[in-house]
Parts: C-alpha cells; structure tokens; sequence
C-alpha cells in the first residue's frame, strides 16, 4: 500500500478582512512614499516636488475624497452609478501656528435633469450621509488626540 499525504491546502484571504497597516517610508531628501498592505502608494514630499503631495494636500484629499465616497450612495441611487462629481477642497495654512484653521468643499455636481424640490432633497440626503459617515470629516470637526512614539533600533 503506498503512503498518500494530502496537498497542502491554500486559504483564501479577504483582503478586505486583513487589517489595514500603513506606513510612510523616507525615499529621499524630504521625500516618502506612503503606502498600505493592498498595494497603495502616494508620493509625499515638499512644496513644488512634480508628482507629490504635500502632507497637507493629503490631508485635504482625504476629506474630498471622504466627503465623495460618503454621499455616493446616495447620489447613485438618484443619479445612476455613472454620475459625475468633483470634490474640490482649498484653504490656506496659518504658518504661525501651523494649522489649517479652515478647509472649505465645493461639491460639483450636475443636477440640471432635477426640479427644484428633487434638487433640494437629495442635496439634504447627501449632506446627512456626509455628516454621519465621512471619518475624515468628524475627525476633524472633533478634534483627536495623536501620539507619538520612537522605535529605536539600537
């Protein structure tokens, strides 16, 4: 009788049921490259590097995107999934104190299709799904606490 042993098995992981690790590593003179364990990576570097983020820009990304991603749902089941928009997001740094004591968004989005009362309760819709669900957002409306800690390799 000959010996049978079974082929190892490969488990399938969800990607989306791994925990989420990101890091930003120096890949020159004021220059990383932020990244996550799916594969993603952003150039983040100085004022005035071509093809990089500020740290700033990003934080402002990140609340455009936020706010993009949080009424999209919204904004699909009215408009269809193929809708246009644009998040745009500007304001200006306090150099003093180092802050951005306010960021502003202009949601551009084309509702001429809609009359005036449609138009109206999906803008309401999609404000609520923004105040409830954009991280980013709340996070900066409330305030965090952030802390800091030196790995040292020694």
């Amino acid at each position: 009788m000959s010996e049978q042993t079974a082929a190892p098995q490969t488990v399938a992981t969800d990607p989306a049921a791994e925990p989420v690790k990101l890091w930003a590593e120096r890949t020159g003179t004021r220059a990383y490259t932020g990244r996550n364990n799916r594969g993603g990576e952003v150039s983040i570097a100085s004022a005035g590097v071509p093809g990089a983020f500020t740290p700033g820009e990003l934080l402002k990304i990140a609340l455009a995107g936020c706010t993009g991603l949080s009424a999209d749902f919204t904004l699909a089941r009215r408009l269809g999934e193929n809708f246009d928009a644009t998040v745009h997001v500007s304001g200006d740094a306090d150099r003093e104190n180092e802050v951005y004591p306010e960021l502003n968004e202009e949601f551009e989005l084309d509702l001429s299709e809609l009359d005036a009362e449609t138009r109206e309760r999906l803008l309401v819709a999609a404000q609520r799904a923004v105040d409830k669900v954009c991280t980013v957002g709340r996070t900066l409306e409330a305030g965090t606490t952030v802390n800091l800690t030196f790995r040292i390799d020694a």
